[in-house]
C-alpha cells in the first residue's frame, strides 16, 4: 500500500495498480526508463523476462508470459527508444 496526503492533510493509503503482461505498452515503458543504455534487439527472451519480472511494479505471475508477449514488449520498447 502507498499514501499520500490529501489536500486536507490527511493521510490517504491507496493500493497501486502492478503491470500485467498485458500491459505491454506500459511496461516498454518502465524498461526504457530503469534501462536507457539497452538495445532491446540485444535481449534474449530469457533476459527480458529477468528484467521484466523484475521491475518494481511488476505484479502478475512469473510464468504467466510466452514468447508473443516478450515479442510485443520488445518491439514497444524498441519504438519508444527511437
Amino acid at each position: 500500500m502507498d499514501c499520500c496526503i490529501d489536500a486536507s492533510g490527511k493521510e490517504v493509503k491507496h493500493s497501486r495498480v502492478k503491470l500485467t503482461w498485458k500491459d505491454h505498452e506500459e511496461v516498454a515503458w518502465a524498461l526504457a526508463d530503469k534501462f536507457p543504455d539497452q538495445d532491446p534487439l540485444k535481449l534474449s527472451f530469457p533476459k527480458l523476462h529477468v528484467m521484466v519480472t523484475g521491475l518494481e511494479d511488476f505484479g502478475d505471475d512469473p510464468n504467466a508470459s510466452n514468447e508473443k508477449i516478450l515479442e510485443n514488449i520488445q518491439m514497444t520498447w524498441l519504438e519508444e527508444k527511437k
